[in-house]
C-alpha cells in the first residue's frame, strides 16, 4: 500500500481545504447565532419566538442528516452535497435579508437542513477518498475546524453585529461556503459509491420526519415544564421519538450492544455531556460568579485549545501504531471528560483556576475521543454503507445535544419551580452531564476492535 504523507499532499489538498472551510462556515454561523440571536429576535419584534431560532435549525438538521445518509449510499455524494450547498447559502442570504421573524425561521430551516446534508456528505467524502491512515487525521483537523470558531466566532459577531448589523454575519458566511464548494465539488463528483445497499429510502425519510416531530413535541414540552401541558407534551413526544430511533439507528445503540451500536452511543453520549456543561459553565460563571460574558467565554474557550492541540497529536499517533490503539485512546478521553467534568459540577466550589482545569482537561478529551470514534466508525463501515455511517455520526454531533440542553433548561426551570435556588438547578444539571459521561465511559469499553479497512 502507498504510504499517504499528508492529508494536505496534492491529491488531497483541495478536498482538505474545501471540507475544513465547509466545517468552518458551518461552525461559526452556528456560533455566531447564539450572540447575535437576542438581537435579531430585538429587531424583529419576535422576542417571543426566540427559542425557535435554535430549535427549528436542530429540527431541520435531523431531517437534512438522516435523509441524505440513504441517498449517498444509493447515488453517492455529489448531487446531495450541491443541493446541500444551495439550500444553506439561500438560508444565508433569506437571513440576512429577513424582514420578520417568521422569515427568520423559515431561513435558519433551510440553513439546519442545508448543515445536517453538508456535514453528512462531509463525513462520507472522508470515508471514501481518504485512506484508513489518513482519516484521523482529517478528523482531527475537522474537529479543529469546528471547534476553532468557539474562540473568535462570538466575539467577532457581536463586534460585527455592533458595529454594523447581525445581517452582516450572514452576509460574510457567504464567501467562506462558496470557496469551500469551488475546491471540493470536483472531488466529490469524482465519488462513487457501489449503490448495492438495499432499503425503502421512502420509509427512511418519513422514520426522520417522524423523529422531527416527536422531538419537537418533546422540546416545546420541556419549554413549558412545570405545568401539566409541558409533562403531557414530554411524554408524548418521547413516544412518538422512540419508534423512529429505534429503526434509523443500528440495532441495539440505545443498549450499547458491542461494535457500531457502541461507537455511536459512546459518542453521542459524550458529545451531548460536552456540549451541555459548556452551555451551563457559561450560565454559571456569569449568574452565580459574576463574572463578566467576555471572561466566562473565554474561560470555556480554554478547552478549544486542548482539544485542537490533542486532536492533532491524535493523528500522530495513530499513525506510529497503525490504528492499534484507537479503542484505548477513545476510553481515555472520556475518562478524561468525566474528570474534566468532575471538577465543576459542584458550582459553590468553582473558581476560575478550576474552571479553566476542568476545561483544558476536557477539551483534552474531546481532542483524543472524538476524532478517534469517527475513524473507528468508518472501519467498521463497508463502502456502501458509508453514506448511512456519517449520518449516523452527524446525527450523534446535533440531535443528543440539542435534545439534552432541552433537559437541562427543563431542569432548571422545575427546579426553580420547586423553590430552589439557580445554584442548586445548576448542580442537578451539571450532575446530569456527569450521568451522561458515565455512560459513555461504559459504552466506551464494550467498543470491540476492528481491524481498520484498507482505505
Amino acid at each position: 500500500m502507498p504510504n499517504h504523507q499528508s492529508i494536505f499532499s496534492p491529491r488531497y489538498f483541495a478536498l482538505s481545504i474545501g471540507i475544513i472551510l465547509s466545517v468552518m462556515a458551518v461552525g461559526f454561523e452556528g456560533l455566531a447565532v447564539t450572540t447575535i440571536a437576542p438581537s435579531i429576535a430585538g429587531d424583529l419584534n419576535g422576542i417571543h419566538l426566540f427559542g425557535w431560532i435554535f430549535s427549528t435549525y436542530l429540527l431541520a438538521q435531523i431531517v437534512g442528516t438522516l435523509v441524505v445518509g440513504r441517498i449517498i449510499d444509493k447515488k453517492g455524494p455529489a448531487a446531495p452535497f450541491t443541493i446541500a450547498l444551495v439550500l444553506f447559502i439561500a438560508g444565508l442570504i433569506a437571513a440576512a435579508a429577513a424582514s420578520d421573524m417568521y422569515v427568520m425561521i423559515a431561513a435558519r430551516a433551510l440553513q439546519g437542513l442545508g448543515a445536517g446534508a453538508m456535514m453528512t456528505c462531509v463525513y462520507t467524502a472522508i470515508s471514501l477518498s481518504y485512506p484508513d491512515e489518513l482519516r484521523s487525521k482529517i478528523l482531527g483537523a475537522f474537529g479543529t475546524a469546528y471547534v476553532l470558531p468557539s474562540m473568535l466566532g462570538p466575539f467577532v459577531a457581536g463586534l460585527i453585529a455592533e458595529q454594523w448589523s447581525w445581517r452582516f454575519v450572514f452576509w460574510g458566511i457567504l464567501p467562506i461556503i462558496v470557496l469551500s464548494a469551488i475546491l471540493s465539488l470536483p472531488a466529490f463528483r469524482k465519488l462513487k459509491v457501489q449503490g448495492t445497499r438495499e432499503g425503502n429510502g421512502a420509509a427512511a425519510t418519513w422514520m426522520a420526519l417522524f423523529l422531527t416531530i416527536g422531538t419537537g413535541i418533546f422540546l416545546v414540552g420541556l419549554g413549558m415544564l412545570p405545568k401539566i401541558t409541558g409533562a403531557v407534551l414530554s411524554i408524548a413526544g418521547l413516544a412518538v421519538m422512540s419508534y423512529p430511533l429505534r429503526k434509523l439507528l443500528p440495532t441495539g445503540t440505545l443498549l450499547f450492544r458491542r461494535g457500531m451500536p457502541a461507537i455511536l452511543a459512546t459518542r453521542g453520549l459524550f458529545f451531548a455531556a460536552y456540549v451541555s456543561t459548556q452551555n451551563f459553565l457559561v450560565l454559571a460563571l456569569i449568574d452565580i460568579k459574576g463574572i463578566n460574558p467576555a471572561h466566562a467565554g473565554l474561560i470555556v474557550a480554554s478547552a478549544a485549545l486542548s482539544w485542537c492541540l490533542f486532536a492533532y497529536l491524535q493523528g500522530r499517533w495513530d499513525t506510529a501504531d497503525q490504528g492499534r490503539g484507537r479503542n484505548r485512546r477513545i476510553i481515555l478521553g472520556v475518562l478524561l471528560l468525566t474528570i474534566g467534568f468532575a471538577l465543576v459540577v459542584w458550582i459553590p466550589n468553582v473558581t476560575v483556576a478550576l474552571a479553566v482545569m476542568g476545561q483544558i482537561i476536557a477539551g483534552i478529551g474531546m481532542g483524543l475521543s472524538h476524532p478517534t470514534s469517527g475513524a473507528v466508525a468508518f472501519a467498521h463501515t463497508s463502502e456502501d454503507g458509508a453514506g448511512e455511517t456519517s449520518a449516523n455520526l452527524q446525527f450523534a454531533d446535533s440531535f443528543t445535544p440539542g435534545v439534552v440542553i432541552g433537559i437541562g433548561g427543563a431542569i432548571l426551570v422545575v427546579s426553580q419551580a420547586a423553590g430552589m435556588t439557580m445554584q442548586s438547578g445548576l448542580i442537578v444539571t451539571m450532575g446530569f452531564n456527569l450521568l451522561l459521561i458515565l455512560m459513555s465511559l461504559f459504552a466506551s469499553i464494550r467498543i470491540s476492535s476492528k481491524k481498520p479497512m484498507a482505505g
